[in-house]
């Protein structure tokens, strides 16, 4: 039950470019060049390339495993550092951007020239203050505990909830936040979406193989050791620990799976709050709009029904101890990582050991810098663009996108199953895509972010105060089409089906997905696939249930759906023949919106290829380095996806990543692209050119 920025309630309908798997307290995906070293001192990462011959491995056949040939020395040269569990191009450039913004945080907080320095730099240095957070222990959160202790009837949870809702970082229930509304996309609209879950799926909770009840044991175990630690005796924490995963486990049977979030009408039922009330009377909702100051409307969207019924019968069978218990350890777990040694190196081992394999905690220096990106990314990342995100390359982006958009709409028209009437829409829903590049036209305001320095905890809840109500002020304000989801470091690039834009932060728009120098080949390779990315995105299997406008409009006939339908699910079943690891397999339905615009996007920056090489003079079978440029762009666009993971990652994406693995992203996508056999010499009915391909734009 927590206010989301619009970023994260988008996380239902927004498509990022990788869903990055790492600490909830890290930025992006990081990584250094080579092994980062794994103390506290910070290191310089080095300069990175695009198209790395180092990294093929020439002893691969292309049409058995595209992916080896790509990446295998690659993979070979660079296992996981002991402080990451995943490791790959992704990790490398966040990495060398967390770097460089530390580098700015670390100034700021010594010696700053602006008031918005001072703020970020005391940010930060609050959070590097290892010596106060060991004094303190758990003393920053016994005022919440004593608020919890103080309730003595059912019916007060709901105004401790909306206190905790609007003041700290605190996750309890469901979630509260503001969003555009589906059928109007010029109106923001409150919101309440299921939650309420510390593990990643609702599968961990109710899925009873060996796995996962291994998992739970130790959800179980890490549940008792933090309660000790807030002086519970044994005996007590471990009652709390069973009344806990029974009440989540209880929300995780009532939540809809993820895959159906997919759709939006699994996510859309507007109710008035009398309706709301009656649906979910054990929780007190005047009490608790009334503690967040939530603006008077008649309505608002409750995203998921069942589950406010589920949370409805969990607070009337649950004991007010039982339900005291799970507010104080959701108050605990939400800021353990930040605590005290013990309380996070608790925290890291489940979460990180257990759940992601990392052997070992992230430098401080890291998180904090992650933290801070998070908290101030606007304030941040004005001085940060300054340095490193030259005009030049925003005017470069610019001239990408509209050559990518040129050959979108040239597929289109070219498509051979869609009719003349819903090409006619496509278009103008093409037409109507807006781009945002590097960074916002206007900064946010943080003159209202309260910092102490000398307690970071107390930072944390100002920055969740902060964060809501700027949330809260968007109600029945006009939608703010320039604002972003993403800080400019960040390495990664989004769509937004209700604001129809495709958004690419400064922090991706670099080598090994863009480098000036480089030939057409290698940049549309990369930088164009990802362009090309997300503009598919808007018409995949979600995306397509909007118009130009953002609202959820059908505008496809009949015929044309069912011929959509039809490809997507070869997609679907192709997909879920994957192994990421042996016995888990991909689940083709989950990742299939990412698939859809992996396979459309290597099509479009193929024909906007072809189109500058012809401006240029060139021809797509010239040789640089012994590679022809189609042999150039597919090494490009693979070796984007060049990483290792730990089986356990491996496993926990399988089950909540609507992203496929690297290598399955790589293999794919070529395997149902013609020219990529035809670049490498490929027969049909080798691996990467089956004769049962799958194409939906």
């Amino acid at each position: 039950m927590r206010i989301v920025h619009s970023a994260g309630f988008r996380a239902f309908r927004s498509h990022a470019l990788a869903l990055l798997l790492c600490s909830p307290f890290a930025l992006s995906a990081q990584q250094f060049l080579s092994a980062p070293d794994t103390s506290q001192a910070p290191v310089e990462p080095k300069a990175l390339h695009s198209f790395d011959l180092e990294a093929i491995d020439k002893a691969a056949d292309p049409c058995a495993d595209f992916y080896q040939f790509a990446c295998g020395n690659w993979r070979k040269n660079n296992p996981i550092p002991s402080d990451q569990s995943r490791w790959g191009r992704f990790n490398e450039l966040s990495e060398r951007n967390r770097y460089l913004l530390y580098v700015d945080l670390k100034k700021a907080a010594d010696s700053p020239s602006t008031p918005l320095q001072r703020k970020y730099g005391s940010f930060f240095a609050a959070c590097m203050d290892t010596g106060l957070a060991d004094k303190l222990g758990d003393q920053p959160i016994l005022p919440l505990f004593a608020r919890i202790d103080a309730i003595r009837d059912k019916k007060d949870i709901a105004a401790v909830a909306a206190y905790l809702d609007s003041k700290t970082p605190t996750g309890i229930f469901f979630r509260f936040g503001v969003e555009q509304d589906q059928v109007d996309s010029s109106k923001q609209i409150e919101a309440v979406h299921q939650g309420g879950l510390t593990l990643p799926d609702r599968d961990y909770y109710i899925q009873d193989d060996p796995h996962m009840q291994e998992i739970r044991d130790k959800y179980r175990a890490y549940i008792v050791t933090v309660l000790k630690l807030t002086g519970e005796a044994e005996d007590q924490a471990k009652t709390e620990a069973g009344q806990i995963i029974d009440i989540e486990t209880a929300l995780a049977k009532g939540a809809t799976p993820r895959v159906k979030l997919r759709d939006p009408e699994n996510r859309y039922h507007i109710m008035t709050f009398t309706a709301l009330d009656q649906l979910d009377a054990n929780f007190e909702w005047a009490a608790y709009f009334k503690g967040i100051h939530a603006p008077e409307v008649s309505d608002l969207n409750v995203g998921q029904p069942d589950f406010f019924k589920a949370e409805n019968q969990v607070i009337g069978d649950q004991s007010l101890d039982a339900l005291k218990a799970y507010l104080k350890f959701h108050v605990l777990n939400g800021v353990a990582s930040w605590l005290s040694q013990p309380f996070e190196d608790a925290n890291f081992d489940f979460f990180q050991k257990t759940l992601n394999g990392q052997a070992e905690q992230t430098a401080r220096w890291k998180r904090c810098t992650a933290a801070t990106d998070r908290a101030l990314g606007e304030a941040v990342g004005q001085d940060w663009v300054k340095e490193n995100f030259p005009p030049q390359a925003k005017q470069n982006m610019e001239q990408l996108v509209a050559a990518l958009k040129t050959a979108l709409a040239a597929d289109i028209q070219a498509l051979p199953w869609m009719t003349a009437d819903t090409k006619k829409q496509a278009e103008a829903k093409l037409d109507a895509f807006r781009q945002k590049i590097g960074y916002p036209d206007k900064w946010r305001d943080y003159s209202k972010f309260e910092v102490t320095r000398t307690n970071f905890i107390e930072d944390l809840d100002h920055s969740s105060a902060f964060e809501f109500n700027y949330e809260m002020n968007k109600v029945g304000k006009p939608v703010d089409e320039k604002e972003w989801g993403m800080t400019p470091p960040t390495v990664n690039a989004y769509y937004n089906p209700p604001q129809n834009d495709i958004n690419f932060p400064a922090g991706i728009l670099q080598p090994p997905f863009y480098e000036f120098s480089k030939d057409p080949a290698v940049n549309f390779g990369g930088i164009g696939v990802v362009i090309g990315h997300e503009m598919t995105h808007g018409f995949d299997d979600e995306g397509s249930k909007y118009d130009g406008q953002g609202n959820v409009k059908p505008w496809w006939t009949d015929a044309d759906n069912a011929a959509f339908q039809k490809r997507l699910a070869c997609e679907i079943d192709e997909y879920n023949g994957f192994e990421p690891v042996p016995g888990v397999h991909l689940n083709g339905k989950l990742t299939l919106g990412e698939n859809t615009a992996d396979n459309g996007g290597i099509r479009i920056a193929w024909q906007a290829l072809l189109a500058t090489l012809a401006q240029q003079g060139k021809t797509i079978d010239d040789k640089i380095d012994g590679y022809s440029e189609a042999q150039r762009y597919f090494i490009s666009f693979a070796q984007i996806w060049c990483e290792n993971r730990t089986e356990q990652v491996s496993r926990v994406a399988a089950k909540t990543d609507p992203h496929s693995p690297g290598m399955f992203r790589a293999n794919g996508t070529v395997r149902n692209f013609d020219e990529f056999g035809k670049a490498f010499g490929c027969h049909v009915g080798q691996p990467m050119m089956p004769d049962d391909a799958c194409r939906v734009w």
